[in-house]
């Protein structure tokens, strides 16, 4: 992880055009501006926060791709979210905890960067920015129990239709994905499994006996799913009806 020289100003701010994020007020964007404390890059496969470690900042994802995780002592993780642009990572746990999760590059990343020890100044001055920020935890906890009813209810094929949709889903609200249904992304099957609690084996039969039924292409460095309504009526999956995802 290293600094950005030359941060991108708030006024030009990238997300202020992703269909499925709400454009913040010139005033906002001016508040901003000021609590923002720089930007970082990380290259893919690079660490944000490391599990166990105290963290002092707050960070949106403004480019790429993150994957929140935990790690057992023997080195086995699970994946618990992914972190699309527009999301805030650091938020999750208590503040003034080490973190009990990792959150890693999937893709090369560029986030802004907020210290922690400005948040209550935020919500003093911009209660509408506090309210938005509790509202994307309570976006987080609700994608996380569909992650958990998705591992102790849906079948593997189910649980495989499941991701690769809410994947795509997020990705077309935030200009990721083609309108074509076509995520480029180097997922690999480890990963899947990782997520989804499938062994290796049983995820590659999965995605192969979803390909043939025509649900879902996944290969090694994209996503397709040629219908999303069918897929996502098989996973039991609720698309995103709104288009006004907060962020700061």
């Amino acid at each position: 992880m290293h600094d950005v020289a030359n941060p991108v100003d708030c006024k030009n701010c990238p997300l202020q055009a992703c269909p499925g994020l709400r454009p913040l007020e010139q005033r906002q964007l001016e508040y901003i501006a000021d609590f923002k404390d720089g930007e970082v890059r990380i290259d893919k496969g690079g660490t944000l926060i490391e599990q166990g470690a105290e963290s002092h900042n707050l960070f949106t994802v403004l480019e790429g791709l993150m994957i929140r995780f935990r790690t057992l002592e023997d080195g086995r993780r699970q994946i618990v979210n992914f972190m699309f642009p527009g999301d805030l990572a650091g938020l999750q746990g208590a503040f003034e905890e080490p973190s009990s999760h990792s959150v890693e590059a999937l893709l090369d990343a560029r986030l802004c960067r907020f210290q922690r020890n400005h948040f209550t100044q935020l919500v003093s001055q911009h209660p509408r920015l506090g309210y938005d920020i509790t509202w994307l935890a309570a976006k987080e906890e609700t994608a996380l129990e569909e992650h958990i009813v998705a591992l102790g209810q849906r079948s593997a094929r189910e649980r495989v239709a499941y991701l690769g949709v809410w994947l795509l889903d997020r990705a077309l609200a935030t200009g990721m994905a083609s309108r074509d249904n076509v995520l480029r992304l180097s997922i690999t099957q480890s990963q899947v499994a990782d997520m989804l609690g499938l062994s290796l084996v049983h995820t590659n039969r999965t995605i192969r006996q979803l390909e043939r039924e025509g649900l879902l292409i996944w290969k090694s460095r994209e996503i397709c799913i040629p219908d999303m309504d069918k897929a996502a009526d098989f996973a039991q999956y609720e698309r995103q009806a709104d288009h006004s995802r907060p962020f700061i």
